[in-house]
């Protein structure tokens, strides 16, 4: 058991990936903090918000992967290609899917006056701004980068 956590603890690409998605995760937290002046524990978890945590760990992995395989290797393409489409998803369809929801929200929230319906609301912070998603591309590669 302890050498399988020595592995894995010695694997520079999977440790820059998971330390930048923990440093997403953190920073968003904070920063919910600083302007709600409420601990939010669902930001360390969630998705959604400043910086995106899901291009952090994909262009962490990325990084490392070059660093560690060279720029030639399957591994770095296959980061690449990957991070390419965790970034889109991220910037374009569960931002559209967060948008509707938010839309599905105010419509329930109107019926509900004149109707019995659920009270459970949509989830509306699911994707990432385009900001979002280069903050997190930065930090992934700067924590990777830093580390090697």
């Amino acid at each position: 058991m302890e050498s399988a956590v020595k592995a894995l603890l010695s694997n520079h690409i999977l440790v820059s990936a998971v330390l930048a998605w923990a440093a997403a995760q953190i920073i968003k937290t904070v920063l919910v903090y600083r302007k709600t002046k409420e601990l939010d524990l669902e930001r360390l978890f969630g998705s959604g918000g400043m910086p995106s945590s899901h291009t952090a760990f994909v262009v962490a992995m990325a990084t490392a992967a070059a660093m560690v395989e060279g720029l030639a290797s399957s591994t770095f393409a296959l980061s690449f290609i990957l991070a390419s489409i965790v970034m889109y998803d991220a910037a374009g369809v569960r931002q559209a899917a967060g948008q509707q929801a938010r839309v599905l929200n105010r419509l329930i929230k109107q019926l509900r006056s004149e109707h019995i319906l659920p009270e459970r609301e949509l989830k509306e912070l699911l994707g990432h701004t385009p900001l979002e998603v280069l903050a997190g591309a930065v930090l992934g590669f700067l924590i990777a980068y830093n580390l090697a």
